[in-house]
């Protein structure tokens, strides 16, 4: 048996999320069928993270067992040329037996992408999120916002009601925002994220940028865990998961 490791890019605007589900189509569910084409096998592909419907990736991981002969570094080749033009194997080689993709993943670099025009793009309108009080934003205000997650907290505020983690302390290296015209982009470097998380920050620090949220009231947010007291969940189709670091 072999272990091969992966690297993908999606565009998730046509499936409902990286995990297989009842209700539609899934990256993992493409890639298995895939792998089934390629090698006759049936194979259980693991993820470094689960992806919502509509969240894209430049660089999720995943690897899988498999019996096949074909070399390593030709996996990615063989995959690409079944799979939909959606989804891109970008690498693969083989890794010990004992690798797993999310148990072994040290950290993680998420991106969020806002667009403050007028108008909603046309060509990007998939990939960002266009807020229409961009001319209100206070960039000043949004880093400021911004700093007081990085660190080590409890985000159990910060989390999509309903999810049943029982530790909701996490850690976030640095948040780096980037502007290009319109364009402010967000990265998120952290040990782990919870459901949710990257995107409710991400409503809170729009929201603390035009005043609707007091900047100085966000470390209660930490204290009290009340989600209520956050800013949106942002849409998931501005969120991209860029790349998984396992040291």
């Amino acid at each position: 048996m072999r272990n091969i490791r992966i690297i993908i890019e999606y565009d998730g605007t046509n499936y409902n999320g990286w995990q297989i589900q009842k209700n539609g189509p899934s990256i993992q569910e493409e890639i298995q069928k895939a792998l089934k084409k390629i090698t006759g096998e049936d194979i259980n592909i693991i993820g470094a993270g689960r992806t919502d419907a509509g969240v894209h990736a430049r660089g999720q991981t995943a690897n899988f067992v498999t019996k096949s002969k074909i070399p390593a570094d030709k996996f990615a080749w063989a995959l690409n040329s079944v799979l939909n033009e959606d989804i891109v194997i970008k690498e693969s080689e083989e890794v010990p037996l004992s690798f797993h993709s999310r148990y072994d993943a040290k950290s993680k670099l998420y991106s969020y992408t806002i667009y403050r025009g007028l108008f909603p793009p046309a060509i990007m309108r998939h990939y960002v999120y266009h807020v229409r009080f961009g001319k209100h934003m206070d960039m000043d205000k949004l880093r400021k916002a911004a700093d007081y997650f990085i660190g080590t907290h409890d985000f159990k505020g910060f989390m999509a009601s309903g999810s049943k983690v029982k530790n909701t302390v996490r850690t976030i290296y640095n948040i780096k925002i980037e502007e290009e015209l319109e364009y402010i982009k967000m990265f998120y470097h952290g040990n782990g994220f919870l459901y949710n998380m990257v995107r409710i920050i991400t409503g809170t620090i729009l929201y603390a940028s035009i005043g609707k949220i007091d900047i100085n009231q966000i470390p209660d947010i930490f204290i009290t865990g009340d989600r209520d007291m956050a800013g949106i969940t942002v849409p998931p189709h501005g969120l991209c998961l860029e790349k998984v670091y396992y040291d």
